[in-house]
């Protein structure tokens, strides 16, 4: 894991330029619509290389990552799905589905299913956990949920999540990068392991009963269910 912790350090030294940023808003946004990796490691190495501008770093983190979920949902309610194709999906949609390791077309069902009942509740989990949000970003785009609710869920779960780890590098910079600088590896391992486990979380709500939605309790009316099957299956 060599090159991996060279490019820790260097991510450590972008925190005294403006690249530093660059990179952070880019990834930041790109991981909530398409990108696999999270945000979270470049985040906390140059909250790291640079404490005093932690809060700054976890807004800049924020905004592009709410901007990035809601190109996510655009994707899903304009180009997800395509009448001319037998599969009904999309180019892009084919093309997640057959690159992206786990996601396949029923996982993505699962998504959609969760907003029957869970509309915010379900957007804040994404965004604040290590569920894929980019999934249920663009599943949020194809179920018509409200756009308004989509992001005020964003803000508030991502904002929680960066926050607070900005939050702890505050009051506790020095003592983490200590840490890390001794156990950069296992923190390596850890964050690997915690990003695959993830997506086998969401093919185990696929299969599961657990997370199905409860009988009379869905928030997404006939009319707008209807309408989504008329486009994922057009006559």
């Amino acid at each position: 894991m060599n090159w991996l912790r060279r490019l820790y350090d260097w991510i450590l030294s972008l925190a005294d330029s403006a690249y530093g940023v660059v990179a952070l808003f880019l990834v930041s946004f790109a991981e909530s619509s398409f990108f696999p990796i999270p945000a979270d490691p470049l985040l906390i190495a140059l909250a790291l290389g640079k404490v005093k501008r932690a809060f700054y770093y976890a807004f800049v983190c924020t905004a592009a990552s709410v901007f990035g979920g809601m190109f996510g949902y655009f994707i899903g309610q304009y180009i997800w799905y395509d009448p001319s194709d037998p599969s009904g999906f999309s180019e892009i949609a084919r093309s997640i589905f057959d690159n992206v390791p786990w996601i396949t077309a029923e996982k993505f069902e699962v998504a959609q299913d969760w907003y029957k009942c869970y509309d915010f509740y379900a957007i804040f989990i994404a965004a604040f956990t290590p569920i894929p949000y980019k999934i249920f970003a663009i599943a949020a785009g194809v179920a018509g949920i409200n756009l308004p609710t989509f992001i005020l869920a964003s803000i508030i779960g991502r904002g929680l999540r960066f926050y607070i780890q900005s939050t702890l590098i505050w009051f506790f910079g020095p003592t983490i990068k200590k840490m890390m600088d001794k156990y950069f590896n296992w923190f390596i391992i850890i964050l690997t392991i915690i990003f695959v486990l993830s997506y086998f979380f969401i093919g185990y709500m696929s299969e599961s009963t657990v997370f199905s939605c409860p009988q009379g309790e869905e928030t997404i009316t006939t009319q707008e269910e209807a309408l989504v099957e008329e486009l994922k299956y057009p006559k």
